[in-house]
């Protein structure tokens, strides 16, 4: 294919745009990962990540891995074969998840529900109460699913899991929601959260992140499941003198340091306000333009990505190949349930308003040359209203008159 002027237009939700500064930052010869001064770079690492977890007791875990490698790593470290887990499945990840802890050997309870809504509280709740005799050992939820963009409650299901007295460990995939969508892991008493590199931090795909609470990690000795790549043990060793015990993505390792110091500079209340305008504004665009979101109401929006809906007898995939082809811009596609039925915009990672105006742009004139009936600037103009009355940049609160 002969080369495009300008650049591709990525919009898909993950992996997302990396900052300049963030690639320079990677540009590195290669080192000795077992020098004397390596552990300059890796140790400030985990408190900054501790920072975009938001916790002070939790313990990080970075692998060399994406997102999946660190599902693998929190189930196998903490739970035995046969052990009960309870999880919802509503999306293609949480599918994935549920699937890996069926064949490393756990007695997966799924609470199956409808694509385009989330992990439900009651129904965990009542699960629980249920369970008398505590065998559930741990709860997995999908934070943010962007298959669907769908967004459940992680602290209304913490607390409906101290409303049912129980004890099992909470699990959380938030490896589209981290750095993005506001995650507390202590106030919600996380035992383990999952994410990845290639998102909300802005990186490409090559590291996995766990975080690990003080309790998950007092049962690793009645841990049963094998492991060795994920074994948190080995880290456990290694990771206080700055090294880890096999070859880290050093490159990564110099990114995510890069990327860490743009979290802190923008502030992370200030990401979550410009993820959840700039979601809103694209809300706005798929109003105007008639369609509907998968996600079946606002208690379900997700604030990195929609999952927009195209008309009946509309195939999502040839709007989705022609904005590639036709105008450079790369929509998400349906995944298996939704495939052909929806495409899909990220706005998450390094975003602002008139990047995203692009997108919106791109997917409307796609829409149009593949036949469907929307006005020709529409969802253009309700983000472009929305946008110039409601800054991505948080404003400073006005000084009261004395």
């Amino acid at each position: 294919m002969a080369r495009r002027p300008g650049r591709n237009f990525l919009f898909v939700p993950g992996p997302t745009n990396v900052p300049e500064r963030v690639l320079r930052a990677m540009v590195v010869s290669q080192e000795d990962h077992r020098s004397p001064i390596f552990p300059e770079l890796t140790k400030p690492l985990y408190e900054g990540l501790k920072k975009v977890f938001k916790t002070k007791d939790g313990q990080v875990f970075i692998f060399p891995s994406s997102g999946t490698g660190g599902w693998e790593a929190a189930l196998t470290n903490t739970l035995a074969p046969g052990d009960k887990v309870l999880t919802a499945r509503f999306g293609q990840f949480s599918h994935l998840w549920t699937d890996m802890a069926q064949r490393l050997g756990l007695d997966v309870e799924v609470q199956e529900e409808e694509w385009g809504t989330g992990a439900h509280e009651e129904k965990i709740e009542e699960a629980l109460v249920a369970d008398k005799e505590h065998r559930i050992k741990a709860v997995m939820v999908v934070h943010n699913e962007t298959a669907t963009g769908v967004t459940s409650n992680i602290g209304a299901i913490r607390k409906a899991m101290d409303a049912a007295g129980h004890p099992a460990l909470l699990f959380v995939d938030s490896v589209s929601g981290l750095a993005s969508i506001d995650f507390r892991f202590d106030e919600w008493k996380v035992d383990c959260a999952v994410s990845g590199s290639q998102k909300g931090l802005m990186l490409p795909a090559g590291l996995g992140f766990v975080c690990v609470s003080q309790k998950a990690l007092g049962v690793r000795k009645n841990a049963g499941l094998n492991k060795v790549y994920f074994d948190f043990q080995d880290h456990i060793n290694t990771n206080p003198s700055g090294y880890f015990p096999y070859t880290p993505a050093t490159p990564l390792l110099h990114g995510l340091r890069e990327a860490l110091q743009c979290i802190e500079d923008e502030g992370l209340e200030n990401i979550f306000h410009r993820h959840h305008v700039l979601a809103e504004a694209t809300r706005r665009a798929v109003n105007a333009w008639g369609l509907k979101l998968c996600a079946k109401s606002e208690r379900w929006h997700s604030d990195t990505v929609s999952a927009i809906m195209v008309p009946e007898g509309i195939d999502a995939a040839k709007i989705i190949r022609h904005a590639y082809d036709r105008y450079n811009l790369a929509l998400g596609a349906g995944l298996s349930k939704v495939a052909g039925k929806v495409f899909r915009i990220g706005h998450i990672g390094d975003l602002n308003e008139l990047m995203l105006l692009g997108a919106i742009a791109g997917a409307e004139m796609s829409m149009l040359d593949n036949g469907v009936k929307i006005q020709a600037g529409s969802g253009v103009g309700a983000a472009q209203e929305y946008l110039r009355d409601n800054p991505i940049e948080r404003q400073a609160a006005t000084p009261k008159a004395a």
